[in-house]
């Protein structure tokens, strides 16, 4: 099975490569084909030493960056990196699906420009899994794609969310909730007010109604309902609050002394345990719920080990069926033909 991805999207397109070779050298039943400045990646390549042949170059010299708009960037750079991998996902039907790190706003339009949606879905959206309290992931839809959405996107976001869970996780009935500002039925502006009776009303989902912020990685709810602004906006707070209590914890512990660092030393497996719990790395990155293909949007700092998640994530996608699920789903629910 091969797997496309965008080298020169990203901030250090080296890790990119890094990750591939990892990747090709882990996962047996995998070949990945890489895009962009094949002079460039073939340097990488060597110094790694990967001599193997389960790793295909694609020359794709230019660069789509975050400064440009990302539409006529799509349109215009046909030689970029990232619609050279579009282009190979939507051509080659041995490509089961694509990884990016670069623009997010260009890998969106390119997913519906070149890709395209699946029949009944207005708005593909950006869904993450977050880790949680008691270990069982909850997806978060949407994360950044859709900064102003109308009530029916985000009742098609909580349809769209239920049906990936239900394909990956194996949840039979996830219980969705709506972030809002209070758990009481009227709290929240007129968007979440009329979004709300959607879902009540919705006979796709469960819905068991408005859930405050702070209760993201509590591992109650299996869908998260948001329209882009809101989730990407609780998402990087909850980043920054991680990052925020590493560096204090980090400072308390310089300054504690000699007590504070036996301290340490006695709970290293437990920080250590829960690094790994919080890292994104160890999850992957965030898939476009809707494309018509399987296209998974990874962080632009990304590392090596992330984009070995990332190809994780992508053949668990391709193994659960759910491209094929999303179209049954949407069809038989009453979106279809709206």
């Amino acid at each position: 099975m091969k797997i496309v991805i965008d080298v020169f999207g990203a901030d250090m397109p080296e890790e990119i490569v890094k990750g591939a070779i990892t990747s090709v050298n882990l996962i047996d039943e995998v070949e990945i084909i890489l895009t962009g400045d094949k002079d460039k990646i073939e340097k990488v390549i060597k110094e790694v030493g990967y001599t193997g042949d389960k790793i295909e170059i694609v020359h794709a010299p230019d660069v789509i960056d975050c400064n440009e708009s990302p539409t006529m960037a799509i349109r215009r750079k046909k030689e970029s990196s990232l619609v050279a991998a579009l282009d190979i996902l939507k051509t080659r039907e041995d490509v089961i699906g694509m990884i990016s790190a670069g623009s997010t706003g260009a890998v969106l339009a390119g997913g519906l420009f070149v890709i395209g949606r699946i029949e009944g879905v207005k708005r593909p959206a950006l869904a993450p899994f977050l880790p949680t309290v008691n270990g069982n992931p909850t997806l978060l839809i949407d994360c950044g794609a859709n900064v102003d959405c109308k009530p029916e996107y985000l009742r098609q976001f909580a349809i769209m969310g239920s049906i990936y869970v239900k394909a990956m996780c194996g949840i039979k009935n996830p219980k969705v909730a709506l972030i809002s500002n209070g758990t009481e039925d009227h709290k929240g502006n007129e968007q979440i007010h009329q979004t709300f009776e959607l879902l009540s009303n919705e006979k796709e989902i469960n819905f068991v109604g408005n859930m405050e912020a702070r209760e993201m990685f509590s591992g109650d709810f299996d869908v998260l309902v948001s329209d882009g602004f809101t989730g990407n906006v609780a998402m990087k707070a909850a980043e920054g609050t991680i990052n925020t209590f590493n560096a204090v914890l980090k400072s308390e512990i310089k300054k504690g002394g000699l007590r504070a660092k036996i301290g340490y030393l006695l709970m290293k497996k437990a920080f250590k345990n829960l690094k790994k719990r919080i890292n994104y790395t160890e999850v992957g990155g965030s898939p476009f719920l809707g494309i018509d293909k399987i296209l998974v949007k990874s962080h632009g700092s990304s590392k090596a080990k992330t984009i070995y998640s990332c190809v994780l994530q992508v053949l668990n996608i391709h193994k659960s069926n759910y491209i094929e699920k999303m179209r049954e789903g949407i069809k038989n629910s009453n979106l279809a033909g709206e």
